[in-house]
């Protein structure tokens, strides 16, 4: 049998260790804020990685490279979430638009939002986004759906031997209290 002394020590750092996994999870918005900076990848809605409104076009008209789009929901059939092309081809330096459809199969208002991830992750920092719906959530009410946009420009700097860029969207509900105090 354990002495009750040990069983007082245990307990205690088992509730500093609860309590301090606690602060981690508050931690990791400002935290993924801070990585998004330093590795020039994330979106707007966290600050980081959108392009000037004022965009510069220098489009380099001998190069070309393939964009692809994907659209992934968390739970099958509470939306319908979809690129109007999966892919397009374009110039480095000139402005793109394309679009995505969703459509709110929850059977009720909803506020959702959309979290972009590009891929090679080496290349994000020259994916900027002048327009896109994932900058803020989304309010849907019950069977809304509606197109939604993204504008975009591939950096001139691209590397030479990159001809291929994925950006995949998951399409997220938000939590009600989360999507309340926003």
């Amino acid at each position: 049998m354990a002495a009750p002394g040990s069983h007082r020590a245990l307990t205690g750092r088992l509730l500093l260790f609860a309590a301090g996994s606690f602060a981690f999870g508050f931690a990791l918005v400002p935290l993924y804020s801070v990585l998004c900076k330093v590795w020039d990848t994330g979106n707007r809605w966290y600050g980081t990685q959108t392009a000037q409104a004022s965009v510069v076009e220098r489009p380099v008209v001998d190069r070309v490279v393939t964009v692809e789009f994907i659209a992934s929901v968390p739970h099958a059939g509470d939306w319908e979430f979809a690129p109007h092309v999966t892919s397009m081809q374009v110039h480095p330096g000139k402005l793109y638009s394309a679009e995505f459809h969703a459509k709110n199969l929850t059977g009720m208002a909803v506020v959702a939002q959309a979290v972009p991830s590009i891929a090679p992750t080496t290349v994000a920092r020259y994916f900027k986004k002048t327009e896109c719906f994932c900058f803020r959530p989304q309010n849907f009410a019950r069977d809304e759906s509606r197109e939604m946009p993204i504008r975009f420009i591939v950096d001139p700097d691209l590397p030479p031997d990159i001809d291929r860029i994925t950006l995949s969207y998951s399409f997220f509900d938000l939590p009600r209290t989360a999507a309340a105090g926003r």
